[in-house]
């Protein structure tokens, strides 16, 4: 049956001669298509089968095996990421991610906030940032949240310290060992990376250093916690490093 949906292309794959499988991530989750002869310079299909095409796909959609793509439309092509090489990896990390992400969630909010990071990057706004807000809410569809409504050890919601991605959330000062002290505004700020909602940011004003806090952070945190290994992730920190 025809059927049209919207969606972002992330990955392709050749196939025969002249044609590619892709997968599009939707909100109904990854729908992977032939794109057939595709690569043919004269193929009305060459443009919209594209990695990190955002668009609208009409489909000969079949559930249990490869659909066919008839014809597509592209929205967005994010062509402020794809002429920087810095951007580049930072796409293709949070690509990465969410696909693993959708394997064990299918929530179509995943797919809203990836979207929704890539427009703000795309738009200007600091991307290591946008990764770590995008990572964080992440965290709960992995079923791994961090604790931050209170010490994490001891359950008080008082004299709160540091975070540790150790012990999973707030330390109070009672429950203190040799954690590492991290200050009253990267706390904050990582709460507050948590509850924003994506569609909302703007401006971003933050200190280098807290940045720098909560990017280690979670990354100390998804190490210990999820299980998953990103190999754009290496990339990532050899563009950026």
């Amino acid at each position: 049956m025809l059927k049209n949906v919207v969606g972002i292309v992330v990955s392709e794959v050749p196939f025969k001669e002249n044609s590619k499988i892709l997968n599009i991530l939707t909100e109904e989750g990854i729908i992977g298509v032939t794109s057939k002869g595709c690569k043919n310079l004269k193929s009305p299909l060459r443009t919209i089968s594209s990695k990190f095409i955002y668009g609208e796909f009409t489909i000969y959609y079949s559930e249990d095996h490869l659909s066919t793509l008839k014809e597509g439309t592209m929205l967005e092509d994010f062509y402020n990421i794809k002429t920087n090489l810095e951007l580049i990896s930072y796409l293709s990390y949070i690509t990465e991610l969410v696909m693993q992400v959708v394997k064990q969630n299918s929530s179509s909010d995943i797919y809203k906030m990836y979207i929704a990071t890539i427009r703000k990057i795309n738009a200007g706004l600091n991307p290591k940032v946008m990764m770590n807000i995008l990572e964080i809410k992440l965290l709960d569809y992995l079923g791994v949240g961090i604790n931050l409504n209170a010490c994490c050890k001891c359950g008080s919601n008082k004299n709160i310290i540091t975070i540790d991605p150790d012990a999973g959330g707030y330390i109070c000062s009672n429950c203190h060992t040799n954690e590492i002290i991290y200050d009253e505004k990267t706390r904050k700020m990582l709460r507050m990376y948590y509850l924003v909602d994506i569609d909302s940011v703007t401006d971003l004003k933050i200190k280098d250093y807290v940045i720098d806090n909560i990017n280690y952070f979670l990354s100390t945190y998804y190490d210990r916690y999820t299980g998953l290994y990103i190999h754009s992730k290496e990339f990532l920190n050899r563009t950026i490093n």
